[in-house]
């Protein structure tokens, strides 16, 4: 029995769960500030693009690059998105990246109004790259362009790369199960998106998603082992691969309605991480994310195979919550959660939105949480989401938003190539490999301001250095904004108290 549900539909579900958000205490925030955050969150992804850039790209600064990407192995891999600050495109996390916005799109795309075509746009400028290092080679998949370690000894415009674009793939022979499942669960995920405004678009998603999942399956091992000198220490999967198998798994169940995905998932989950409790969700461990994806057949539908997957999505909120005997969790003074010194805000987006969407399969059962004895309602995940969400929007003891271009005090001096260095439209000359270093260590603001862009964020002392070579704490990232997206989208379809 599968556990499908239209992307867009207005349900009951959303309904209850905004009304039940007008009971929380009133915000620094109201729901236009939240759609003006969500415009901003979606933007950024203009800032990130690879490739030959659309009439209407809204981010003028930016330029085309990459447009030889490819061309080393005479393949087509034009297009996607850097990941962060550099000019590689990583295929984990951009693949992360996707299944994070289309989950955030079926999700909470009813509450996103006039920016769900953005969303879906965000959503294609990926999938179109990922569905040509899917099917440019039989019997591979590309999974990286660039040399991290050359294109790391530069600072220069996207626009103006110079370094290396060697593409790398894994094979049938150098297998990559981590990174081809979630490339599968990117597609699956990005199927249910473009299902009823573009079916055809949509079925070859899935169809190619299949495909890629029965490689993963079929030839495993961790793409960090072959790939291990331009992939790590980047993005290595420490978690090794069995997650992501899981994780693709439930993609496709839930994008295709096969009931055979659901027999993998009841045959495999064992040994692919079903019985344990993990606390972090991210690029590298799919763990919680695929736990309360599955309670929701549990929760909906009813499908009793998933009833263990709502005892450990149980597990994972309570882990959160500072009174719950399960308390597994690290907050700042402020209230930020905190999880490590780099790129912390990743962790603290993924897990609002787990908690959102967790309060959102509750809700449509009237179920709780149980941490113990002690019940846990929607209520109460909705309003830690929603501490953690106005913390990065700049209600913290720094008053700062970090989330640039939102707010009246954000950060000015982003670890980001482009943002750094002066527009190719307004210093047509090329800017060489070192000579762009003088702009990272320049105490001057961007020239170019990377809106939407949620950065690694303060520290567990709620402090942050504003300063570009500081990268733990000033770099964007795709992966970080992702899920903020439908966290932003949810609060935006409310009305904020008086």
């Amino acid at each position: 029995m599968a556990f499908y549900i239209e992307p867009f539909s207005l349900k009951l579900p959303i309904l209850c769960l905004i009304f039940c958000v007008l009971s929380i205490s009133s915000s620094a925030f109201t729901s236009q500030d939240y759609s003006n955050a969500l415009e901003k969150s979606i933007l950024f992804y203009e800032g990130q693009r690879s490739g030959k850039l659309p009439t209407d790209q809204r981010l003028k600064w930016r330029g085309d690059s990459g447009l030889s990407d490819g061309s080393s192995d005479n393949v087509d891999l034009v297009g996607g998105y850097y990941d962060a600050g550099d000019n590689v495109k990583f295929g984990l996390p951009m693949a992360f990246t996707t299944t994070m916005l289309s989950w955030s799109v079926i999700e909470f795309g009813n509450s996103m109004q006039n920016q769900i075509q953005k969303a879906r746009a965000a959503i294609r400028w990926s999938t179109d790259y990922l569905l040509k290092a899917a099917t440019a080679t039989p019997g591979a998949l590309y999974v990286q362009v660039g040399d991290p370690n050359k294109d790391h000894q530069c600072w220069e415009r996207p626009e103006d790369m110079d370094t290396p674009r060697n593409v790398y793939k894994v094979s049938t022979q150098s297998p990559g199960s981590d990174v081809a499942a979630e490339t599968a669960a990117a597609l699956a995920a990005a199927s249910i998106v473009f299902k009823d405004s573009d079916p055809s678009y949509s079925a070859k998603l899935l169809k190619t998603a299949v495909n890629v999942f029965d490689f993963a399956d079929k030839y495993r091992g961790a793409y960090s082992g072959p790939l291990n000198s331009v992939v790590c220490p980047f993005y290595c999967s420490y978690s090794g691969y069995q997650d992501d198998l899981l994780w693709g798994a439930s993609w496709l169940h839930k994008a295709s309605q096969n009931d055979s995905y659901l027999a993998y998932i009841h045959s495999n989950g064992h040994t692919m991480g079903a019985d344990d409790d993990a606390y972090s969700f991210s690029w590298d461990d799919k763990r919680p994310g695929t736990k309360i994806l599955l309670s929701k057949g549990f929760l909906e539908n009813d499908i009793q195979e998933f009833q263990p997957y709502k005892v450990h999505s149980d597990n994972y909120v309570c882990s959160l919550i500072q009174e719950s005997a399960n308390f597994q969790a690290q907050y700042t003074p402020g209230g930020l959660l905190y999880k490590t010194s780099s790129s912390n805000l990743q962790y603290v987006t993924s897990s609002t939105f787990l908690l959102l969407t967790y309060a959102n399969y509750l809700t449509s059962k009237g179920g709780v949480a149980s941490c113990g004895s002690t019940p846990v309602t929607a209520d109460k995940l909705i309003s830690m989401a929603k501490k953690q969400v106005d913390y990065i929007l700049g209600d913290n003891p720094a008053k700062m938003s970090y989330m640039v271009g939102f707010g009246n005090k954000y950060p000015l001096h982003v670890h980001h190539r482009g943002s750094s260095l002066p527009s190719v439209h307004e210093h047509p000359a090329h800017i060489a490999c070192g000579d762009g270093f003088q702009y990272l260590n320049s105490g001057s603001p961007d020239p170019n301001v990377l809106v939407g862009a949620v950065l690694g964020g303060p520290d567990d002392k709620d402090k942050f250095a504003d300063d570009r070579n500081n990268y733990q704490q000033s770099e964007p990232a795709t992966y970080i904004n992702a899920p903020f997206v439908g966290a932003l989208a949810f609060f935006s379809a409310k009305s904020t108290p008086s």
